[in-house]
């Protein structure tokens, strides 16, 4: 039988209430700042608008902390994962655990909906109606910035973490 197990199994718990306690969602939530200022350099951008959208949160949940780098524009999932033909054709760097459903027949946005500058920068086609003017859509490209953000940022994240979780067991035994 090992001396001191009941000594020694009430400082892990002491250590793990204490990284728990310590500030645990403040080093997670520099975490996921860090992704997010990588989310915002590679978010291709006409307007900042998209850009400026991207926002990080971090929350109790059961357990544990949860961090999360998103937008609140609707259309940033179409950037990140392509429309259309184009979007199915070049969709890499997405995230392998999400699989896009592309539809493949063209669509048509009305003039009131975009800026015809935007539409003549990606070469849509123009039909011009009595409703007024209408481009024809056949989709983009995948511009991914999220998952990539997260995936280049992975291994900086866990070993930033992981040397917070050491720096409190060392504090930890020191005061022992």
């Amino acid at each position: 039988m090992i001396d001191n197990v009941d000594r020694l199994m009430r400082k892990f718990r002491d250590i793990a209430e204490s990284v728990q306690a310590e500030n645990l969602g403040h080093t997670v939530g520099n975490q996921i700042k860090l992704v997010q200022r990588e989310a915002r350099l590679l978010c291709p951008s006409d307007d900042g608008e998209l850009r400026r959208s991207i926002m990080t949160k971090v929350e109790e949940i059961q357990g544990g902390i949860s961090a999360t780098c998103y937008t609140n524009k609707k259309y940033g999932p179409y950037v990140e994962f392509g429309t259309g033909p184009k979007g199915e054709a070049s969709h890499e760097g997405i995230s392998p655990d999400v699989t896009p459903a592309y539809s493949q027949r063209p669509w048509w946005i009305h003039e009131s909906q975009i800026d015809a500058e935007i539409a003549e920068k990606y070469g849509w086609f123009r039909l011009e109606t009595k409703e007024g003017v209408f481009y024809q859509c056949t989709g983009q490209a995948a511009q991914p910035f999220l998952y990539p953000a997260l995936k280049d940022n992975e291994e900086r994240v866990t070993k930033n973490m992981n040397n917070y979780i050491k720096r409190k067991i060392k504090e930890a035994v020191k005061n022992d």
